[in-house]
């Protein structure tokens, strides 16, 4: 109503007349809202007192307010939720990094709990839980009808102990059982490791420790390599990463970028919008990105993806993300509890929503599923014949031994990159495609 009168004031006369026509139909309307608001409010005391009163069994009346206010959040998108005391004492030590469970992010479709990605190290990754995986059963308990805070209530349990969840994977004719370990579950939100040429940061979540790891990790792998002139560029591995913290997001892509915007949040409300930009100073020092996403790939990864993306910073290679699209604030409540409320949408640089989209990648590489090896069955591989292996041939007298060295040491090199391939297609490509890139020099 505010708005609707200061813009009528910044009119002419003529607008204020329209403005003084509308109004009494405008506050009947409002006045009309605000019983039919209180006639609900009147229906759920209403239907409290008799729950109360009438249900066959004792009822808790926290937890039935509590139920209530969850079913009116989790109504309107699987991300915003009630979270108990404990609830949110157990998201606050997740975002640091360390909390007990299987170690996997976890969302709703068509009433089923869906993976969105397992956790590395973590023993659901061990088990071989998969990013696009449906639970629907825990220690033979169906979850269907239960709300995503109620089956993750089930999955939880002491360090130690054994859950057995159902799952239905895509390309699996039938459900099957996996038991689980459970375990404290530590997140180390960077690992970095140089593979041939290029440095590989694998980010697995977006914690308070993200930045701060990437930051030390790349330096030191650098170091390693005796500088960044030795460095074909660096590969951010953002596979089953389901994201974490929004700063984090903004910090790891600012960590690559020198300007620009990195990435805007509109709510309902203009007022709240944002919008993140970049600062001078590029860790990778100009050297060529890859980023590497899979359906695992979800909220802060896909900022990351679409900002370096979108900047034409980085080549996003693997399969489409996630497609998590929006911001949730957590608003602290008495009693301890939290609400997690959806309160924005995310927008790329180039102002493109995500939601339900995902980011696709400038190159779509598959992860081939590996075939179940038969016991017994053995292939048998020969090394193939060359020129040095003929009895008699000539011997090379054109090239010193450093040269020599130089060429077996580029052959092993080329050998490992092919192991690689077996091991992580995708990986391996994002290699040979920073490999490609420095091959041809930087850009003039």
């Amino acid at each position: 109503m505010k708005k609707l009168m200061i813009a009528a004031a910044s009119g002419t006369i003529l607008g204020l007349i329209a403005t003084t026509q509308v109004a009494g139909p405008l506050l009947a309307q409002e006045a009309d809202n605000s019983a039919s608001v209180y006639e609900q409010l009147d229906l759920f005391g209403d239907i409290f007192q008799r729950i109360r009163s009438g249900y066959v069994e004792d009822v808790e009346e926290k937890d039935l307010i509590e139920a209530a206010i969850n079913g009116m959040l989790t109504s309107l998108d699987p991300h915003s939720s009630y979270l108990s005391a404990d609830d949110a004492a157990a998201m606050r030590v997740q975002t640091r990094g360390e909390f007990g469970g299987l170690g996997i992010e976890v969302t709703q479709e068509d009433g089923w709990v869906k993976v969105v990605s397992p956790m590395d190290g973590t023993p659901a990754d061990a088990a071989g839980i998969l990013a696009g995986d449906f639970i629907t059963a825990v220690d033979g308990e169906n979850v269907l009808g239960l709300t995503l805070d109620e089956a993750v209530d089930m999955m939880r349990g002491p360090v130690g102990s054994e859950i057995i969840i159902t799952v239905v994977r895509e390309g699996e004719i039938e459900p099957f059982d996996v038991s689980i370990i459970r375990d404290t579950i530590k997140l180390t939100a960077v690992r970095s490791r140089t593979e041939g040429n290029a440095v590989v940061l694998r980010i697995a979540t977006f914690s308070d420790q993200t930045y701060s790891d990437l930051e030390s990790g790349l330096q030191e792998q650098v170091q390693e390599a005796g500088g960044m002139d030795n460095v074909d560029g660096i590969i951010l591995d953002l596979r089953n990463n389901p994201g974490g913290l929004l700063n984090q997001a903004i910090y790891v892509s600012d960590a690559f970028l020198d300007a620009g915007e990195i990435v805007s949040t509109r709510g309902r409300d203009a007022n709240d919008s944002d919008r993140f930009n970049a600062e001078l100073g590029d860790l990778a020092q100009g050297k060529p990105i890859v980023v590497l996403i899979n359906g695992g790939s979800a909220s802060a990864s896909e900022i990351v993806a679409g900002a370096l993306q979108d900047h034409r910073r980085a080549i996003v290679v693997g399969t489409k993300s996630f497609g998590k699209g929006s911001v949730q604030t957590v608003v602290p409540l008495q009693g301890d509890g939290a609400m997690r409320l959806t309160t924005a949408r995310y927008y790329t640089p180039s102002g493109r929503s995500i939601q339900a989209l995902g980011i696709s990648p400038d190159i779509i590489v598959e992860q081939p599923r590996r075939e179940p090896e038969v016991e017994g069955e053995e292939e048998e591989t020969r090394a193939p014949r060359s020129e040095a292996d003929l009895r008699g041939s000539l011997n090379n007298d054109s090239l010193t031994e450093d040269e020599i060295r130089l060429i077996e040491e580029d052959r092993a090199r080329a050998e490992a990159a092919a192991e690689l391939r077996e091991e992580d297609y995708q990986l391996a490509y994002a290699i040979d495609i920073l490999k490609g890139l420095n091959a041809l020099g930087p850009k003039e």
